[in-house]
């Protein structure tokens, strides 16, 4: 989620997966996926900043090797093979190897 603020000061977070849209004329408007429009006071770039850095730290979680709490169900993200699997051929099957899952 990114927080973002409303032309009234108010602060919300929104899920930059379901933005469909930014328009900036001249007010920034978010329009997302379902058709609902925000208008918000960060200019165009911001915005774009925001989701990229949002992006990256989900990214950069994925990779993270801590130690983490499994007693509670906690599992942190972790890369996990697919259909956009990186093809190397000098790997048996074809992909790139990924950390194995910890259960």
């Amino acid at each position: 989620m990114i927080v973002v603020t409303r032309l009234n000061g108010s602060q919300f977070a929104i899920n930059p997966d379901l933005i469909e849209r930014i328009h900036a004329s001249p007010d920034t408007t978010l329009v997302m996926v379902d058709g609902a429009k925000f208008i918000v006071t960060e200019g165009l770039e911001e915005v774009i900043e925001k989701i990229a850095r949002f992006r990256a730290h989900v990214i950069s979680l994925a990779y993270l090797t801590s130690d983490a709490d499994y007693s509670t169900g906690a599992r942190p993200l972790e890369i996990v093979s697919g259909p956009h699997a990186i093809e190397d051929p000098t790997q048996p099957g074809g992909a790139l190897p990924h950390r194995p899952r910890r259960l």
